[in-house]
Formats: C-alpha cells, structure tokens, sequence
C-alpha cells in the first residue's frame, strides 16, 4: 500500500473544530515577528533561525494554569513529528524563582526544550495580543498562518491535521 503525503490545503480554516474551534487564520498570512528570545542556551535568537521549517511557536508561563495544562500535548505533537516540525516553547517569567520553576517543569516533557523571553515583549508581539497560552503556526517561508489564543490539546486528530497539512506545502 503506498503512503502519500496530504494534499495541502488552501484554505486552513477547515481545521478551526473541535480543539481547535478557537483557531483563528489570517486572510493573508502575516510575517513573524522578530523579537528575539533565548535558546535553551541562553543564546540570543528569533524566528528567522528557523526558517525552512514549519515551527508551532508556544509562548507560556508558570503563573498560566492552562499554559501548563497543554504543555505535555505540545510535547506529544514534538515526539510525534520528529524534525519535520520544530516546536518552540517561550517561556515569558522573569524573576529567578519562577524561570526555574518553569525549567524543572518542563524537563519533565522532553522533548521540549526551554526558550525564554524575560522582557515578556513577545506575547504582544503575536496576533493573539498578550493572551497566554498563545500557540502561532508558522510555515517554511516564516510567515503566520494560524494562531490559537487559549488552551488547545495539540496532539489530537485535528492539530495533527492542521500541522499536516503546513508539513505538506511545498517549501
């Protein structure tokens, strides 16, 4: 039986169901920003060092319930895809107490890795303007092509698809 990879999808508001009812999709997609954070590291970066690959941006925080809550499905989303898909976990807390909290809580959901922004800018950078959780779905080219802002559980059938159909695009 031959495999073959999902046709790509024109308009990816067929995946706003379910899970993702909250899903919001641009018109026309939108650039990512590029406000840096820090790699696990403690390196600086931005979205552009990820360009050529389809990236799900998560910005979260310790103090967010449901931020901790969809943590362990976005870390089943990142084992499930492997390196076809980057998963970008941005932790936004800022005093020493809280960062660490946060780095012991996510060592526990390999394999995400820890990327921080202290300056809390990158959360108003994002189209979902300050909400936390905030999920962003960007494509090979770095644009935004979807956001959700709230909890979603991001290794059901409908965020597969979604990232499916973002993986099968033509880079």
């Amino acid at each position: 039986m031959e495999v073959r990879a999902p046709a790509p999808v024109e308009n990816l508001a067929v995946f706003a169901t379910g899970p993702l009812e909250a899903l919001s999709i641009p018109e026309v997609p939108l650039p990512a920003p590029t406000e840096g954070f820090l790699t696990p590291d403690g390196a600086p970066t931005d979205l552009s060092a990820f360009r050529g690959q389809v990236v799900v941006l998560n910005v979260w925080a310790m103090w967010c319930r449901p931020c901790r809550t969809e943590l362990p499905t976005l870390a089943a989303l990142d084992e499930a895809y492997g390196d076809e898909v980057v998963v970008v976990t941005v932790n936004v807390d800022h005093t020493p107490e809280k960062v660490q909290d946060a780095r012991v809580f996510l060592a526990d959901l390999a394999p995400l890795a820890f990327y921080a922004d202290p300056t809390f800018e990158l959360p108003f950078r994002l189209p979902g303007r300050q909400a936390m959780p905030q999920t962003i779905l960007i494509d090979r080219d770095g644009r935004i092509r979807a956001w959700l802002a709230g909890e979603a559980d991001w290794s059901s059938p409908e965020a597969r698809a979604l990232v499916d159909a973002l993986v099968a695009e033509a880079g």
